[in-house]
Protein backbone atom coordinates (compact mmCIF):
# COMPACT_ATOMS: atom_id res chain seq x y z
CA UNK A 1 0.00 0.00 0.00
CA UNK A 2 1.67 3.26 -0.99
CA UNK A 3 1.57 6.39 1.31
CA UNK A 4 -1.94 7.78 1.66
CA UNK A 5 -3.73 11.34 1.87
CA UNK A 6 -4.35 10.96 5.82
CA UNK A 7 -6.17 14.09 7.35
CA UNK A 8 -6.53 18.15 6.58
CA UNK A 9 -4.88 20.16 9.33
CA UNK A 10 -5.91 23.55 10.42
CA UNK A 11 -4.42 26.15 12.31
CA UNK A 12 -7.06 27.46 14.82
CA UNK A 13 -7.46 29.66 17.10
CA UNK A 14 -9.92 28.30 19.10
CA UNK A 15 -9.66 24.20 17.69
CA UNK A 16 -13.10 23.41 19.72
CA UNK A 17 -15.16 26.15 18.76
CA UNK A 18 -13.92 26.06 14.93
CA UNK A 19 -14.22 22.14 15.39
CA UNK A 20 -18.00 22.33 16.34
CA UNK A 21 -18.37 25.06 13.53
CA UNK A 22 -17.52 22.65 10.63
CA UNK A 23 -19.01 19.34 12.15
CA UNK A 24 -22.50 21.44 12.20
CA UNK A 25 -21.87 22.85 8.92
CA UNK A 26 -21.13 19.13 7.05
CA UNK A 27 -22.97 17.20 9.62
CA UNK A 28 -20.10 14.82 10.28
CA UNK A 29 -19.33 13.85 13.65
CA UNK A 30 -16.45 15.04 16.41
CA UNK A 31 -14.47 12.01 16.42
CA UNK A 32 -12.30 13.00 19.15
CA UNK A 33 -11.43 16.23 21.32
CA UNK A 34 -8.36 16.99 23.34
CA UNK A 35 -6.06 19.87 24.30
CA UNK A 36 -3.64 19.21 21.35
CA UNK A 37 -6.64 18.59 18.47
CA UNK A 38 -10.11 18.49 17.59
CA UNK A 39 -11.06 15.82 14.75
CA UNK A 40 -14.21 16.35 12.31
CA UNK A 41 -14.76 13.10 9.97
CA UNK A 42 -14.44 13.61 6.24
CA UNK A 43 -15.21 10.63 4.26
CA UNK A 44 -13.23 6.86 4.12
CA UNK A 45 -11.23 7.78 7.35
CA UNK A 46 -10.23 11.03 6.30
CA UNK A 47 -10.70 13.71 9.00
CA UNK A 48 -10.32 17.62 9.38
CA UNK A 49 -7.87 18.13 12.35
CA UNK A 50 -8.12 21.33 13.88
CA UNK A 51 -5.15 22.49 16.21
CA UNK A 52 -4.45 25.44 18.17
CA UNK A 53 -2.14 27.80 16.69
CA UNK A 54 -1.14 31.65 17.87
CA UNK A 55 -0.10 33.28 14.89
CA UNK A 56 -3.10 35.05 13.39
CA UNK A 57 -4.54 35.03 9.59
CA UNK A 58 -3.52 37.69 7.78
CA UNK A 59 -3.73 36.90 4.46
CA UNK A 60 -6.06 35.39 2.11
CA UNK A 61 -5.46 31.31 2.79
CA UNK A 62 -3.73 29.48 -0.28
CA UNK A 63 -5.14 26.46 0.58
CA UNK A 64 -9.35 26.26 0.93
CA UNK A 65 -12.21 23.56 0.94
CA UNK A 66 -15.15 23.68 -1.32
CA UNK A 67 -18.18 22.08 -0.11
CA UNK A 68 -20.30 19.66 -2.09
CA UNK A 69 -23.63 20.23 -2.94
CA UNK A 70 -26.61 18.58 -4.65
CA UNK A 71 -29.07 20.65 -5.70
CA UNK A 72 -30.15 24.67 -5.55
CA UNK A 73 -32.27 24.01 -3.13
CA UNK A 74 -29.31 22.49 -1.28
CA UNK A 75 -26.52 25.57 -2.10
CA UNK A 76 -28.79 27.37 -0.48
CA UNK A 77 -29.66 25.73 2.42
CA UNK A 78 -25.53 24.88 2.87
CA UNK A 79 -24.85 28.60 2.70
CA UNK A 80 -27.61 29.69 5.23
CA UNK A 81 -26.85 26.94 7.86
CA UNK A 82 -22.75 28.39 7.72
CA UNK A 83 -24.21 32.22 8.10
CA UNK A 84 -26.52 30.87 11.22
CA UNK A 85 -22.87 29.58 12.35
CA UNK A 86 -21.17 32.08 12.23
CA UNK A 87 -19.96 32.31 8.59
CA UNK A 88 -20.12 35.35 6.72
CA UNK A 89 -19.26 36.33 3.05
CA UNK A 90 -16.19 36.63 1.52
CA UNK A 91 -15.22 38.83 -1.37
CA UNK A 92 -11.40 37.63 -2.86
CA UNK A 93 -12.50 38.89 -6.40
CA UNK A 94 -14.85 36.03 -7.15
CA UNK A 95 -17.12 38.34 -9.49
CA UNK A 96 -19.91 36.30 -10.93
CA UNK A 97 -19.56 33.09 -10.16
CA UNK A 98 -22.30 30.02 -9.96
CA UNK A 99 -20.55 29.28 -5.97
CA UNK A 100 -20.55 31.31 -3.09
CA UNK A 101 -17.55 32.65 -1.27
CA UNK A 102 -17.67 32.88 2.72
CA UNK A 103 -15.48 32.91 5.30
CA UNK A 104 -15.50 30.79 8.77
CA UNK A 105 -15.39 32.52 12.09
CA UNK A 106 -12.12 32.61 12.02
CA UNK A 107 -11.82 34.42 8.68
CA UNK A 108 -10.96 30.99 6.46
CA UNK A 109 -12.50 31.56 3.14
CA UNK A 110 -14.63 28.33 1.91
CA UNK A 111 -16.97 28.19 -1.42
CA UNK A 112 -20.22 25.97 -1.53
CA UNK A 113 -20.24 24.84 -4.81
CA UNK A 114 -23.29 24.91 -7.39
CA UNK A 115 -24.52 20.95 -8.01
CA UNK A 116 -21.44 19.10 -10.04
CA UNK A 117 -21.49 15.65 -10.57
CA UNK A 118 -18.26 14.69 -10.42
CA UNK A 119 -18.12 15.60 -6.65
CA UNK A 120 -21.29 13.18 -6.19
CA UNK A 121 -18.74 10.76 -4.19
CA UNK A 122 -16.88 12.93 -1.98
CA UNK A 123 -19.29 13.40 0.91
CA UNK A 124 -19.57 16.98 1.98
CA UNK A 125 -16.52 18.63 1.24
CA UNK A 126 -15.89 18.28 -2.82
CA UNK A 127 -12.39 19.25 -2.88
CA UNK A 128 -9.32 20.89 -0.92
CA UNK A 129 -8.10 23.46 -3.20
CA UNK A 130 -4.43 24.82 -3.53
CA UNK A 131 -3.46 28.25 -5.20
CA UNK A 132 -0.52 27.21 -7.55
CA UNK A 133 1.55 29.17 -9.76
CA UNK A 134 1.83 26.03 -11.84
CA UNK A 135 -0.91 23.64 -11.75
CA UNK A 136 0.66 20.96 -14.22
CA UNK A 137 3.66 20.84 -12.14
CA UNK A 138 2.41 21.06 -8.32
CA UNK A 139 -0.37 17.99 -9.84
CA UNK A 140 2.22 15.99 -10.69
CA UNK A 141 4.46 16.29 -7.89
CA UNK A 142 1.30 15.10 -5.98
CA UNK A 143 0.48 12.47 -7.33
CA UNK A 144 4.17 11.26 -7.12
CA UNK A 145 3.29 11.80 -3.16
CA UNK A 146 0.15 10.36 -3.02
CA UNK A 147 -0.32 7.35 -5.64
CA UNK A 148 -3.77 9.50 -6.73
CA UNK A 149 -4.80 9.80 -10.46
CA UNK A 150 -4.53 13.06 -12.23
CA UNK A 151 -7.88 13.43 -13.44
CA UNK A 152 -7.76 16.96 -14.52
CA UNK A 153 -5.03 18.28 -16.22
CA UNK A 154 -4.69 21.90 -17.98
CA UNK A 155 -2.62 24.87 -17.84
CA UNK A 156 -4.84 26.50 -14.99
CA UNK A 157 -6.53 24.43 -13.39
CA UNK A 158 -5.32 20.30 -12.48
CA UNK A 159 -7.07 17.29 -9.97
CA UNK A 160 -6.37 14.66 -8.16
CA UNK A 161 -9.46 12.53 -7.57
CA UNK A 162 -9.81 9.71 -4.47
CA UNK A 163 -12.33 6.85 -4.73
CA UNK A 164 -13.96 8.17 -1.84
CA UNK A 165 -13.59 11.35 -0.37
CA UNK A 166 -12.45 14.91 -1.70
CA UNK A 167 -10.45 15.68 -4.63
CA UNK A 168 -7.24 17.68 -4.00
CA UNK A 169 -7.28 20.50 -6.70
CA UNK A 170 -4.47 23.53 -8.45
CA UNK A 171 -5.97 26.28 -9.24
CA UNK A 172 -3.33 28.72 -10.78
CA UNK A 173 -3.04 32.37 -9.46
CA UNK A 174 0.06 34.98 -9.87
CA UNK A 175 0.45 35.45 -5.76
CA UNK A 176 2.91 33.63 -4.68
CA UNK A 177 3.17 32.39 -1.10
CA UNK A 178 4.05 34.72 1.42
CA UNK A 179 2.97 32.86 4.93
CA UNK A 180 2.54 29.82 6.47
CA UNK A 181 -0.30 28.35 5.34
CA UNK A 182 -3.04 27.75 7.75
CA UNK A 183 -4.45 24.53 6.35
CA UNK A 184 -2.17 21.66 5.39
CA UNK A 185 -1.94 18.18 4.08
CA UNK A 186 -0.80 15.34 6.44
CA UNK A 187 0.57 11.80 4.86
CA UNK A 188 1.03 8.91 6.04
CA UNK A 189 3.33 5.79 5.47
CA UNK A 190 1.27 1.92 5.79
CA UNK A 191 1.34 0.38 9.03
CA UNK A 192 4.30 -1.47 7.56
CA UNK A 193 5.99 1.29 6.24
CA UNK A 194 8.91 3.14 7.36
CA UNK A 195 9.24 6.52 8.04
CA UNK A 196 12.60 7.76 7.35
CA UNK A 197 12.27 5.43 3.95
CA UNK A 198 9.30 7.36 3.02
CA UNK A 199 11.06 10.57 3.84
CA UNK A 200 13.84 9.81 1.80
CA UNK A 201 12.02 9.13 -1.45
CA UNK A 202 9.75 12.30 -0.70
CA UNK A 203 12.71 14.39 -0.78
CA UNK A 204 14.09 12.39 -3.85
CA UNK A 205 10.70 13.39 -5.61
CA UNK A 206 11.40 16.88 -4.90
CA UNK A 207 9.89 17.70 -1.59
CA UNK A 208 12.13 19.89 1.28
CA UNK A 209 12.61 19.64 4.80
CA UNK A 210 10.30 22.71 6.03
CA UNK A 211 10.64 24.25 9.86
CA UNK A 212 7.39 25.59 10.60
CA UNK A 213 8.62 25.67 14.76
CA UNK A 214 7.90 21.86 15.64
CA UNK A 215 10.26 20.77 18.45
CA UNK A 216 11.13 17.09 19.01
CA UNK A 217 8.02 15.14 17.41
CA UNK A 218 7.51 12.12 15.89
CA UNK A 219 6.16 13.30 11.94
CA UNK A 220 8.74 15.27 9.36
CA UNK A 221 7.14 18.64 7.90
CA UNK A 222 8.38 19.08 4.45
CA UNK A 223 7.07 21.20 1.43
CA UNK A 224 5.85 21.09 -1.99
CA UNK A 225 7.97 22.82 -4.92
CA UNK A 226 5.90 25.92 -4.43
CA UNK A 227 6.71 26.04 -0.52
CA UNK A 228 3.43 24.45 0.86
CA UNK A 229 3.66 22.52 3.97
CA UNK A 230 2.78 19.46 4.70
CA UNK A 231 3.62 16.79 7.43
CA UNK A 232 4.34 13.01 6.88
CA UNK A 233 3.30 10.49 9.76
CA UNK A 234 4.57 7.78 11.17
CA UNK A 235 3.11 4.90 9.64
CA UNK A 236 -0.75 3.79 10.21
Amino acid sequence: MATRWHDVVVDSADPAALGRFYAELLGTPITDENSDEVDVALADGQQLVFVPVQDPKVVKNRVHLDLASTSPQDQEAIVTRAVDLGARPADIGQGDVPWVVLADPEGNEFCVLEQRDEYSHTGPVAAVVVDARDPRAQVAFWAGLTGLPVTREHDDFASLTQQAGPSLEFVKVAEPKSVKNRLHLDLAPPADGDLRTEVARLEAWGAVRADVGQVDVPWVVLADPEGNEFCVLTPR
